[in-house]
């Protein structure tokens, strides 16, 4: 069954079109998230400005969105208790333990269950399907006791492809640095037009790799997660997302507010603008004080004509600083009446 769908109740998988869809209602994610082909979607998400037609997969108490309400209400009606929690340790970038009811919870990545001890035998299967499809799978267990795994997925930003591919146009390197696993890393990557990937990355790894690539060019980092902090520190220029943790946004030297990751080539196409146009004034002051100077000194000619050669370098330099950019001057005194 083919039809096309608003999202309220209806779950599917996109078979032709694209839009960004806002799942807040769902995942939380502020947001709106690209979805083209081969995605799913679920009800309760809201469809942007695009047109997408969907396969069908399931509709009203079927629904995803139907059986969070359903599972919502039984724990409600049961009177669901919530146990102490003491001793919560962490692990940055692996996972976490804590003493539950006098048992140790541990809840992480596959490897770092394994590496306490725990068979995880009978999800290795499903651990690689969920991988393969770019999902993160995440571990649950009690004392050595497996109890079960949740596999999240993370959903591309709207304009990522579009940005990667302009990125790789403009001849910049363009890396993906992540702690996901290979499997998940490498299916994002994939969808994302992105060719080298570095997998399993630590947080603390993460700025020893970016320390190996500033040997031979300068490094921007974009991020937006704790784990991305000892990173967006390291690198030349860190960028952060304005929907990214405190952490994040404190350690970078740009912010995107708007968080669509296309603002990255636009400050980098500011930059550029910025820095010829700073070159290009340096190059008209010393043009001008070069020479109108010593002529004045030796007396060569006038002061008052030296003064207006000063004056003209100003207003010269004034206009190109503006040339072809003129809304970042209004923009500028616009903001600064806001402020007052």
């Amino acid at each position: 069954m083919q039809t096309t769908t608003n999202g309220y109740d209806i779950d599917g998988i996109v078979i032709s079109g694209s839009s960004a869809v806002d799942e807040a209602l769902i995942t939380g994610e502020s947001l709106p998230v690209g979805k083209s082909t081969d995605d799913t979607v679920v009800g309760g998400a809201i469809n942007g400005n695009g047109t997408f037609l969907i396969r069908v997969t399931a509709v009203g108490t079927e629904s995803f969105l139907h059986q969070v309400i359903s599972s919502v209400e039984k724990a409600l009606e049961v009177g669901v208790n919530f146990p102490d929690v003491e001793d919560f340790q962490a692990e940055s970038g692996r996972g976490v333990k804590a003493q539950v009811d006098g048992e140790t919870v541990w809840v992480g990545s596959p490897a770092f269950l394994a590496s306490q001890g725990i068979d995880l035998s009978t999800l290795t299967k499903s651990v690689e399907t969920a991988e393969q499809q770019g999902h993160t799978v995440v571990v649950v267990a009690c004392g050595n006791r497996l109890l079960g795994a949740i596999a999240p997925g993370d959903a591309l930003r709207v304009d990522t492809i579009e940005t990667i591919s302009r990125l790789y146009e403009l001849g910049i390197r363009t890396v993906m640095l992540t702690g996901d696993n290979e499997r998940t890393a490498r299916h994002i990557a994939e969808r994302a037009g992105i060719d080298e990937v570095y997998a399993g990355v630590l947080p603390a790894d993460k700025a020893e790799v970016l320390r190996d690539m500033q040997r031979q060019s300068r490094v921007a980092m974009v991020g937006d997660g704790i784990n991305d902090a000892p990173a967006l520190i390291q690198a030349d220029v860190g960028i952060a997302m304005g929907s990214g943790t405190d952490i994040a946004i404190d350690s970078a030297d740009i912010i995107i507010l708007n968080g669509h990751v296309g603002a990255v080539i636009t400050a980098w196409e500011i930059s550029r603008w910025g820095y010829r146009k700073m070159l290009q004034n340096v190059s008209l002051a010393f043009l001008f004080n070069g020479i109108g100077i010593p002529l004045a000194t030796t007396g060569l000619i006038y002061p008052v004509c030296v003064m207006v050669a000063m004056a003209t370098s100003v207003t010269v330099i004034f206009i190109n600083s503006l040339w072809q950019r003129p809304d970042m001057f209004f923009d500028a005194v616009a903001s600064m009446g806001d402020r007052a």
